[in-house]
């Protein structure tokens, strides 16, 4: 089973409590106004690669002391059966002797922009093994200082007893700026910068003042149309 992915990262520290693989999923028709990962929305874009390899990927990070997987994008509900065997994957992982005493809190958490009353049979059954999902178009009318989702309209869901155990505090938790966790990175065309989070507003704005002071600017930032 292969996937279209946009990115990975680990340790993400600002999508889920604790430091965490990020796995983005490349493809999105739901093209939110004011979303900050617009590079995501291309079906086309991104790089095809084996759910095996991603599994891969998670399986070092919890050598590496991982506390959840987060899949976002793009939207992952729009690949249902990659994402599907990923989460079974994942969590057979987690599951297994090699990792069960010291991940027994990793939790895998999704990010959907769509209601559980609009997926498809196939697009829920999808969710099976997530321990938690936030639901909900971004609404950058609607900001929200609730910690890990970008408008008020957004819930997030426990679905698991290990979920509803860890996501208890934060279910209506604020988290004051800063909520974006930079990575400079070096490429063919030059140092790019990655912004991982779910930012306030004006938060975006206040970071590229302060690089451009700093005598940084930014070319093509995915946050602009």
């Amino acid at each position: 089973m292969f996937a279209r992915i946009g990115g990975t990262h680990f340790p993400l520290e600002t999508l889920g409590p604790g430091r965490r693989l990020g796995i983005w999923f490349q493809g999105c028709s739901l093209a939110c106004g004011g979303c900050m990962s617009r590079h995501t929305w291309d079906a086309r874009g991104g790089t095809s690669q084996d759910v095996a390899a991603l599994l891969g990927l998670w399986e070092r990070a919890l050598a590496d002391g991982a506390e959840g997987l987060t899949v976002s994008g793009g939207e992952p509900l729009q690949q249902p059966d990659a994402l599907a065997e990923l989460l079974a994957g994942a969590a057979a992982h987690r599951d297994g002797d090699a990792h069960r005493a010291a991940n027994d809190r990793a939790d895998l958490l999704v990010y959907t922009g769509y209601e559980f009353g609009e997926m498809t049979p196939r697009q829920a059954g999808a969710l099976r093994h997530a321990d938690a999902v936030i639901t909900g178009r971004f609404r950058v009318a609607e900001p929200t200082a609730l910690v890990w989702r970008g408008s008020a309209n957004q819930t997030l869901r426990p679905l698991t007893g290990r979920a509803r155990a860890r996501y208890a505090p934060h279910l209506a938790r604020e988290a004051p700026a800063p909520r974006l966790q930079a990575v400079v990175d070096s490429g063919a065309d030059g140092p790019g910068m990655q912004v991982y989070g779910v930012p306030l507003r004006g938060e975006l704005r206040d970071m590229e003042r302060r690089l451009k002071d700093a005598g940084v600017r930014l070319r093509n930032p995915s946050w602009r149309p």
